[in-house]
């Protein structure tokens, strides 16, 4: 609740409470001066009769009004009760009006009886019935036979006291008399006084048994009729019913009981549910109060007590004992026993019920495995549960008497203090329990972790425990296998990055000294390709526990996935940049000669180096960047020749965000045919006869010049499937670029194809050549359209069938032979391929790692020479002999052999006495567009040099060289077309 909503109830209060006390003041003034005048005689007889007779009649016609209408503004069980109790008032202002008429009116004595008497005697059961409706209902019919016992002794008491002090006397006097009418009048004084008594018995016993509704209302209407019995009980007595008159002080009383009552349904103060004070239950406002909660109880007791006295008072004295106190006397003391018989078979059944509950709920906690205890105010154990020697192996005997605080670990006992004065401070309607979670000592001195929950009880704590090791253990079990790896137990990258934000905020935000280090293995994929993955994983926990050895007490090593490894190296606060960059780098210098050991794997030894990127944490930098930058610098370390540490520089950021630029470049390149295809004529060393055409593909940019540096080649096609630094986070691979390579591919050999059987259908049939990765000849990709990967063997026979290009005019060249590649798929795609008729080449020979295995188990055609041969094999002699031997190869295995970057007439000469039969260079042309090709073509050969010769289409119709130079990153002139 808001404090505008709690202050509204509070502020309604408080205007009740003030317009109460208002009423309450009016109600004394106006009482009091009734009361005044009634003691000065009113100033005249006449007035006195007046306000004796009217004027009570006013007052009780006020009450009747009054709680009439306070019923009809009421919808609840009360309702009859206050319509019982307007009634009552009613009759009691009806006959104090008939009593005025004949006195103030008629100015004649009052009758004896009249219709005053009949008035007088029906306001007493009107009101006693209102009083039953108001009651708290017995439940039982036992309840109701002592309801009706305890009216009786409270009624039959006082009928036997008031008929031995005034009522005998009466009733002897009317019988004595004999006149006319006295046995009426006799009649009508008894029944009046025994109306009252009756009204005041349930007044009495049902005062401790009222509703819980409206108590304040009620209280004062009982009140009221109480005062009204007592005026009455002073008028039936003998001294003052003889001498009585209207007016005098004795109908103060009469006047302020209905005055009372009619104040009742409206003077008493009721406050909204929201707004009363909060206290404790009922249940414990009885024990707090048990003398209040006795006299229900009491009040019969004491009434029966009080007539034994009055009897036996009589029977001391001397006095005779008139009949009828005998008779009520002894009904009296019957109803006693018979109560008393009942609270006595009531005692018994409520004892045995208590002992049955008492039995079930010893059961359940003797059975319970959970440890009940019960603590004192002082912290002392005064009740153990037995569950304890098998939770705590320790008996309860033990335990009770000992402090509660001796038993907590002192680690804990400070927050269990805390939250036990919180919990027994805040109100128990609002947190009736509370829950607790600390350490408990064993028998044998371990520290178990116990779970309680706390109730109150009697000032103390009731603690309903149970042993929680194995939960807490399991938590803490999987929060481990969550923040670490499994395989080396490190932290992993979610609990590392969690440290560097640290590092990074509260006090050591300010300490920019602190540095993360990336870590990568190099040659670990290759432990893993040949030794097999069970190595490579022992590898890597070596590698985790080298690691975690090296690093200083505080910092922290984990594994980031794969060979990756991390470390967060904390600073010291230094201000000197310089001095930390070389104490970080000596650090991570230190753990790259450690890492880059030789291992020793399954009695082998395994050698893997380290290379090491560093990042700082400056000044405002946020976790994800400072690993990222640690990532960069990495690669860039990875990029240098690995086995190395490389700082992070911002450069490396800019050239990261340039990379990805010039990625989004390349994929909107092809849709916006951004890219050419040109041809590349393949020369016979011989005759100088063009025998092929290699397709290559150029980059058109918007200056209208073709890019063509070594950064292209390596964006569309070898960085397929690596991993490559984003420039917004760490490395991930790289899955647009292969997805736009893999579409470059495809357009390529379409466009290539498409061309060919255009200059087939013209005339000119030289096959031509289209290069492709192993890689993406093995895409298990689908493109639109097709069937399989765009290199596919059903893909190609299908683009061959559209175009109509016979299959051996299409030349498949293989670009690499990585070792990673399974040669078992390649040769299957391969030998395919060779079904269809189309010709298989070997690209690059003489560079890579399985260039031997591959032209082994491959099914090649053509063998074209790597540039790097060619370019030293005039200069080189130990060069000239492994490029002899190369082609030998080739010569035995039947196999063509063509030579890539032949540049220099030198090289012509050279090559074609080892035994080269083609070449493709700058000596013969350069890329050419279809319209230079077919020019080419139709003059089909090319002045092979014997002495200086120059290339035959070196510069197009105008006769100009291509400026294109060997291993240039520059752009080149589009030629026209």
């Amino acid at each position: 609740m808001s404090a505008q909503g709690a202050a509204l109830p509070i502020r309604q209060a408080a205007s009740n409470g003030g317009r109460s006390l208002a009423m309450q003041m009016l109600l004394a003034v106006v009482s009091a001066g009734y009361a005044v005048g009634a003691a000065l005689g009113w100033g005249s007889e006449e007035l006195a009769q007046i306000m004796g007779d009217f004027g009570l009649s006013a007052a009780a016609l006020l009450a009747a009004v009054s709680c009439y209408t306070y019923a009809r503004t009421i919808d609840s069980r009360e309702r009859p009760a206050w319509l019982l109790f307007a009634f009552s008032s009613l009759m009691g202002a009806c006959g104090n009006a008939v009593w005025g008429w004949y006195e103030v009116i008629l100015g004649v004595p009052m009758p004896k009886p009249s219709l005053a008497d009949v008035a007088f005697l029906c306001f007493a059961p009107p009101a006693i019935v209102g009083l039953l409706v108001l009651a708290k209902r017995p439940v039982t019919r036992a309840g109701w036979v002592c309801l009706a016992l305890d009216s009786w002794l409270i009624g039959g008491s006082l009928l036997t006291l008031s008929w031995s002090l005034a009522l005998a006397n009466a009733a002897r006097t009317a019988a004595q008399s004999g006149a006319p009418g006295s046995v009426p009048h006799a009649a009508f004084s008894l029944a009046y006084p025994l109306l009252d008594i009756a009204l005041v018995s349930m007044v009495l016993v049902l005062h401790f048994r009222r509703s819980e509704i409206n108590r304040s209302a009620v209280n004062t209407a009982i009140a009221a009729l109480a005062l009204t019995v007592l005026s009455d009980a002073l008028f039936t007595s003998p001294l003052l019913s003889a001498a009585y008159q209207s007016g005098q002080l004795l109908d103060a009383g009469w006047f302020a009981g209905s005055l009372l009552l009619a104040y009742a349904p409206w003077g008493a103060r009721r406050l909204p549910a929201a707004a009363r004070a909060p206290g404790p239950p009922r249940a414990e406002r009885s024990v707090s109060r048990p003398i209040t909660g006795s006299l229900p109880a009491l009040t019969p007791y004491l009434a029966a007590a009080v007539c034994t006295l009055g009897i036996l008072y009589n029977v001391v004295d001397g006095r005779k004992v008139d009949r009828v106190v005998v008779f009520t006397g002894c009904t009296v003391v019957l109803a006693l026993v018979i109560r008393q018989g009942i609270m006595l078979l009531d005692n018994i059944a409520l004892t045995q019920e208590l002992a049955q509950k008492e039995n079930h709920f010893r059961s359940l906690v003797q059975g319970s495995s959970d440890v009940i205890m019960i603590a004192a105010p002082t912290g002392t154990l005064h009740y153990v549960s037995p569950a304890a020697a098998g939770v705590y192996g320790r008996d309860a005997e033990e335990l009770v008497g000992t402090e509660l605080a001796s038993l907590i670990h002192p680690h804990d006992l400070g927050r269990v203090v805390h939250e036990v004065r919180r919990f027994l401070a805040s109100p128990p309607a609002e947190e009736p329990t509370t829950r607790i979670e600390c350490r408990f000592k064993s028998g044998n001195g371990e520290w178990l972790n116990v779970e309680s929950t706390v109730n109150r009880h009697q000032g103390g704590l009731i603690l309903n425990s149970r042993d929680v090791t194995e939960r807490v253990r399991l938590q803490a079990q999987l929060q481990h296998s969550a923040e670490h790896d499994p395989l080396t137990d490190l932290p992993n990258r979610s609990l590392f990055t969690r440290r560097v934000r640290q590092a990074l905020s509260g006090r050591r935000a300010g300490d920019h000294s602190s540095a993360v280090l990336f870590i990568d293995l190099d040659g670990f994929k290759a432990v893993n390709d040949t030794i097999g993955h069970q190595a490579g994983d022992e590898l890597l926990v070596e590698a985790a526990r080298r690691l975690q050895d090296s690093v200083r007490a505080g910092d922290t090593a984990a594994r980031l996935g794969g060979d990756e490894f991390a470390a967060l190296i904390l600073g010291d606060g230094s201000r000197d940049r310089s001095a930390r960059e070389y104490q970080v780098h000596e650090i991570a210098d230190r753990l790259r000669a450690t890492l880059s050991r030789p291992y020793r794997i399954g009695g082998s030894e395994v050698r893997v180096a380290a290379s090491i990127g560093v990042a700082f944490a400056d000044p405002g930098i946020t976790p994800s960047d400072l690993m990222r930058n640690a990532d960069l610098a990495m690669y860039r370390a990875k990029a240098g020749g690995k086995d190395r540490v490389e700082l992070y520089v911002p450069q490396m950021q800019d050239e990261v965000v340039r990379k990805a630029e010039l990625a989004g470049r390349l994929r909107t390149a092809l849709h916006d045919g951004e890219f050419a295809l040109l041809h590349q004529p393949v020369v016979s060393l011989e005759t100088g006869e063009v025998t092929a055409a290699a397709a290559v593909a150029r980059w058109r940019s918007a200056r209208g010049i073709l890019f063509t540096p070594a950064e292209f080649f390596r964006i569309a096609d070898h960085r397929e499937g690596q991993a490559t630094p984003r420039p917004d986070g760490p490395a991930r691979p790289a899955a647009g670029v292969p997805a736009r390579a893999e579409e470059l591919g495809r357009w390529v050999l379409e466009q290539a194809v498409g061309h060919a059987a255009e200059r087939h259908r013209a005339g000119h049939g030289v096959p031509v050549a289209v290069r492709t990765s192993a890689q993406r000849l093995l895409d298990p990709g689908t493109p639109p359209g097709a069937a399989d990967g765009a290199m596919a063997p059903g893909f190609v026979e299908a683009l061959l069938s559209r175009h109509g290009l016979p299959p051996g005019a299409l030349v498949i060249e293989l670009a690499d032979s990585d070792p990673r590649v399974p040669f078992d798929e390649l040769e299957r795609r391969l030998v395919a391929l060779r079904r269809l008729g189309v010709l298989v080449a070997l690209d690059g020979f003489g560079s890579g790692y399985a260039a031997i295995s591959a032209l082994r188990r491959l099914p090649v055609d053509i063998l074209k020479l790597d540039r790097g041969l060619v370019e030293g094999v005039v200069e080189s002699v130990r060069l000239r002999k492994i490029t002899a031997g190369l082609l030998r190869i080739a010569n035995d295995l039947g196999m063509q052999s063509v030579a890539e970057g032949v540049d220099l007439p030198e090289q012509v000469l050279a090559l074609r006495a080892m035994g080269c039969t083609h070449g493709q260079g700058l000596a013969f042309s350069g890329p050419l567009d279809e319209y230079r090709l077919r020019r080419a073509l139709v003059r089909g050969t090319f002045p092979v040099p014997g002495g200086a010769v120059q290339p035959a289409l070196a510069g197009g119709s105008s006769g100009g060289s291509m400026a294109i130079r060997r291993g240039s990153h520059n752009e080149t002139p589009v030629p026209p077309t």
